[in-house]
């Protein structure tokens, strides 16, 4: 069982802890900005949409000040009191990833649902824009711990 443990710490992409606040944070950001970029494609086609993009962002700026940035917050407490180095996948815990699983699976079937896309601009919008602007603690706390 020891050539296990021993193949498994060879082959371990271990990184600084400081450095999994990167790939969390370009996590955030890149999904923020996948799902704003398509809530505005929907929106091209429709008649009214500044009603439904101010909604949106709106409500991202909301779901970013008491929803997302909390959880960033907890998150980056979690990785900066990690012991040493760390595998690089740890920047989320197995919770959070099955938790990604979740929402990607519901962002799917939303996606294909009969639900008008300008009512699913909104929450789109709403998601993205809270990802993307609570992503930016996590470069903040990079550039501190980096320092």
């Amino acid at each position: 069982m020891s050539w296990l443990k021993e193949g498994i710490k060879k082959y371990n992409p271990a990184v600084r802890k400081e450095y999994l606040l990167l790939p969390a944070g370009f996590a955030w950001f890149g999904v923020g900005v996948m799902l704003c970029t398509l809530a505005f494609r929907w929106l091209q086609s429709e008649t009214h949409p500044v009603i439904f993009a101010v909604a949106g962002i709106s409500a991202g700026i909301l779901i970013s000040l008491f929803g997302f940035g909390k959880i960033a917050r907890k998150n980056i407490e979690r990785i900066e009191a990690l012991p040493g180095e760390r595998c690089f996948f740890s920047f989320m815990t197995l919770k959070s990833y099955l938790l990604v699983l979740v929402m990607m699976s519901f962002g799917i079937a939303l996606r294909h649902s009969s639900l008008p896309k300008s009512f699913l601009s909104v929450i789109y919008i709403a998601i993205g824009l809270a990802l993307a602007i609570s992503s930016i603690m996590y470069f903040k706390s990079y550039r501190e711990m980096s320092i």
